[in-house]
């Protein structure tokens, strides 16, 4: 069992590079413990626990969700309710640090769209064995347009501080990265493409995750406190 468990982290890279940002929020922890981000420690847990499970469920028989071998290896049911509370993280912590009255008010219209997509993309399709597409990109587009609002108000504020030692701005760019890249993935992934090229997408996604994460790490080693904003 152990050595199957390492065999699958080697396959999937991803999820040790979760764990690896995990570690490394929780030793910077004190930098950010105060902030909007408070909790971004345990989102970030979170996320390599769900993946792990992911993979097993995948990939191991001793891991199911369902009795009936067609659908055995489906695990999308945990992604799908790991990316909403992912986007009301994120929708929270933006609309906790944007000062601006009236960009604060759409945060809170968009996410009443995101959470109403996701209850709408449950009835038309079972989340149970369905990716919820339509709802990941509405919750993808609402995301990127928060980060906009955040980087215009960033542009309008005097801050002593460069913007390389603010942990946000970071955490902002690899979201930017991401999510400008997934609602694309996710059209292209519904398309039925031959193998060759349903892996160069795959591969486009570990590259976007890596690249995601990668800015999660800089910002957790390079930011400081009276940074933040």
């Amino acid at each position: 069992m152990f050595q199957e468990l390492v065999q699958l982290l080697k396959e999937h890279f991803y999820v040790p590079l979760y764990l690896i940002t995990w570690v490394i929020a929780v030793y910077r922890y004190r930098r950010y413990y105060d902030t909007a981000l408070k909790y971004l420690p345990i989102l970030i847990i979170y996320t390599f626990f769900t993946e792990l499970l992911g993979v097993l469920v995948k990939y191991n028989s001793n891991f199911q969700f369902f009795s009936d071998d067609r659908y055995a290896w489906h695990n999308v049911i945990i992604y799908n309710i790991f990316q909403l509370i992912f986007f009301l993280f994120f929708y929270r912590v933006y609309g906790k640090v944007i000062k601006k009255d009236q960009y604060r008010k759409w945060i809170w219209y968009g996410t009443y769209i995101c959470i109403l997509s996701y209850l709408v993309n449950a009835i038309l399709y079972n989340p149970m064995h369905n990716q919820m597409t339509y709802a990941h990109i509405i919750g993808s587009l609402i995301l990127i347009l928060i980060i906009v609002f955040y980087f215009i108000e960033k542009q309008s504020e005097v801050n002593p501080y460069r913007q390389i030692y603010n942990l946000l701005f970071w955490i902002s760019l690899g979201l930017s990265i991401f999510y400008v890249a997934f609602p694309a993935i996710l059209i292209l992934g519904d398309i039925n493409f031959n193998i060759n090229i349903q892996f160069y997408f795959r591969y486009i996604l570990l590259t976007v995750i890596a690249l995601m994460y990668g800015c999660f790490i800089i910002g957790l080693l390079l930011g400081q406190r009276k940074a933040f904003r």
